[in-house]
């Protein structure tokens, strides 16, 4: 039986909520914004909108992460590269030298399958209730016109949709038109990662949070950022290095 691509959690009573942006394995600069926020692991809760893995130089950590309780992710397309190549050996070669796969080759055969095993059981998309209303958490996009319902009701069967949800930046490109965003409808806001932006964008009811944590030398100004979602909004960001 597959497994389930939509998550809904339920209100944290007891602890905050916080969304990072794409790690691309950026692992010890998440542990830093921790640190700054006073996170609370027994209490707080820390979502993904995926792209654990790639270009940074601790993805192997990933599994470390996943295991945790209080962490949660989603799978964006860097998990998916990573998957894919198992079957198929253009997708692998493709990955592994042009898409940020390079530390896959020095994994070991337990570490690959862990890793596998575990980003392969990913969901696509969450919903959180919070105290700022019904958040969701995809990589990418939705197509336009279909409401956060439709979506996640649609989700599970259609592949196309699931390519969507971890490809697209069909949004974003309204963005770098400097045109208006077409909301989503059924939900309070959607955060997003995937597509890089100077600094976290808010516009219609989507925000944006990949800074391009992984790509120090490609001349843009790196940072991790963090959206706490609950009890309240609140952005935090670290400049990262290699």
């Amino acid at each position: 039986m597959p497994h389930p691509l939509f998550k809904y959690f339920p209100q944290n009573h007891e602890g905050r909520d916080f969304v990072v942006g794409d790690l691309h394995g950026m692992f010890h600069s998440l542990e830093v914004l921790m640190e700054t926020v006073k996170f609370d692991t027994v209490i707080d809760r820390m979502f993904s909108v995926g792209d654990l893995v790639d270009r940074g130089p601790e993805s192997k950590r990933v599994v470390a992460f996943l295991k945790q309780p209080w962490f949660h992710a989603i799978q964006g397309n860097h998990e998916q590269l990573l998957i894919q190549s198992k079957e198929s050996e253009s997708i692998y070669k493709s990955w592994t030298e042009r898409a940020g796969g390079q530390w896959w080759i020095t994994a070991s055969d337990t570490e690959r399958a862990e890793i596998y095993d575990r980003v392969n059981e990913l969901p696509l998309a969450f919903q959180v209730s919070t105290d700022t209303g019904e958040i969701g958490i995809i990589h990418a996009d939705i197509p336009i016109g279909l409401t956060w319902q439709e979506f996640i009701k649609q989700l599970q069967g259609s592949v196309e949709l699931q390519q969507h949800a971890q490809w697209s930046r069909l949004r974003h490109r309204y963005i770098t038109a400097s045109e208006t965003v077409p909301k989503i409808d059924g939900i309070d806001l959607v955060v997003v990662g995937h597509s890089i932006v100077k600094k976290p964008i808010f516009t219609a009811n989507l925000c944006y949070i990949d800074t391009g944590a992984a790509y120090i030398e490609h001349d843009i100004d790196s940072q991790l950022t963090l959206l706490q979602i609950h009890p309240q909004q609140q952005i935090f960001q670290t400049k990262t290095s290699a």
